[in-house]
């Protein structure tokens, strides 16, 4: 799977004294002083740094729209600027060339945020270590039908993608990958012991975008369905190994 500085001109002293000099008589002649000047600019930063990550809210959120529901080859920088009532210039400063926004949609789409924090170490993970079995389930089909429902169409697209692109390819292979290994350590967390590579491929092929796909999009399935069927799947697939102690 997979989700970004300025330069100081150096004035010489009396330039620098001459501009203290003029900048301390325009606040005083206007009423201002220093004090107030620096209070105002301080309120300034966080107004910019907000509105800096509205926007690359905004691209981001439109990207995933788009890509989602028109594909690869539907979208374009100039769609996802036009979404996002921003500039083309905008989004390849957010976020780089097309493919780097694809990768980025899909790594915020894996934990659900922009945040910094491994999808391993957040609480609904962690749940499928906790309780007994049938807890542990639950919070499994609660884990995979949430990914599913944010990234499954992304990485539909992301594989039309990788057709004809070769380090796009390289990358898919290896987000195939990393997700075979968080179903690795979704599985150890419910069992609690290392699972055996047939249970993690088992899991793994349950799971898929394209089974969600397939069962969501075009047999109808709701969410909650896909959900339930996946707990008893998973729990079908666990049933001969040794329950963990709770």
């Amino acid at each position: 799977m997979p989700v970004w500085s300025g330069t100081r001109i150096q004035k010489n002293r009396l330039a620098i004294n001459t501009q203290m000099f003029h900048t301390r008589y325009m606040n005083t002649a206007q009423g201002v002083t220093a004090g107030q000047s620096r209070t105002r600019r301080s309120y300034d930063s966080p107004r910019r740094r907000a509105m800096a990550e509205d926007t690359r809210a905004a691209v981001f959120a439109a990207a995933a729209e788009l890509f989602a529901t028109r594909g690869w080859a539907g979208t374009g920088m100039r769609d996802v600027a036009r979404a996002a009532g921003v500039s083309v210039e905008t989004v390849y400063a957010t976020a780089g060339t097309k493919s780097d926004l694809l990768l980025r949609v899909i790594d915020i789409g894996v934990v659900g945020d922009d945040e910094p924090v491994p999808l391993a170490d957040r609480p609904e993970f962690l749940a499928m270590g906790q309780g007994d079995r049938a807890t542990r389930l639950a919070a499994c089909g609660r884990q995979i039908t949430a990914s599913n429902q944010r990234i499954a169409a992304l990485n539909r697209t992301f594989a039309q993608a990788a057709a004809g692109d070769a380090d796009l390819a390289a990358r898919f292979r290896e987000s195939q990958q990393t997700q075979r290994s968080a179903y690795r350590d979704a599985l150890r967390l419910i069992l609690g012991r290392t699972p055996a590579s047939d249970l993690v491929d088992g899991a793994w092929a349950l799971g898929s975008h394209d089974v969600y796909l397939q069962l969501v999009e075009s047999a109808g399935w709701t969410p909650r369905k896909y959900e339930r069927w996946m707990v008893q799947r998973i729990g079908q697939l666990l049933a001969p190994i040794p329950k963990e102690k709770s």
